[in-house]
Parts: C-alpha cells; structure tokens; sequence
C-alpha cells in the first residue's frame, strides 16, 4: 500500500501544481485559456468538433473556471 499511497501523492501535488501555474497565468486549467476544447472523436472534422470549454464556459480565465466550480 506504501506505493499507491505514493503514487496518489504525488498525483494529487502535481494537481495542486497545475492549479497553481493556471491561477498565477490566468488561464482555466481544463483548456488552458482557450475557452473551447476540441472533442477528439474525428480527426478530420477538427473545425467542427469545437465546443465550449465545460469549466469555464467559454471564458478562458482562471475566474470563470473558479466561479463555475
């Protein structure tokens, strides 16, 4: 169990890192200040597959995303 515990450790710091960076960036963690994600379902359609990014709603920032959570 010492090793999943690690491993879970180290998952949830490199969470809270990530979180630290976007919010020192300005930018929503799940898109990366984009405010679109793309759905990768079909390579080909790449321009249609574009949909608002659900933790900011389009926003981009990191303030929308903490207001959305």
């Amino acid at each position: 169990m010492g090793l999943l515990n690690s491993f879970n450790e180290w998952r949830a710091n490199r969470h809270e890192k990530h979180l630290s960076n976007m919010k020192d960036a300005n930018k929503c963690p799940e898109c990366y200040g984009r405010g679109f994600s793309i759905y990768p379902g079909n390579e080909y359609a790449y321009h249609s597959n574009l949909y608002d990014c659900p933790g900011c709603n389009g926003g981009g920032t990191y303030s929308d995303w903490e207001e959305y959570q």
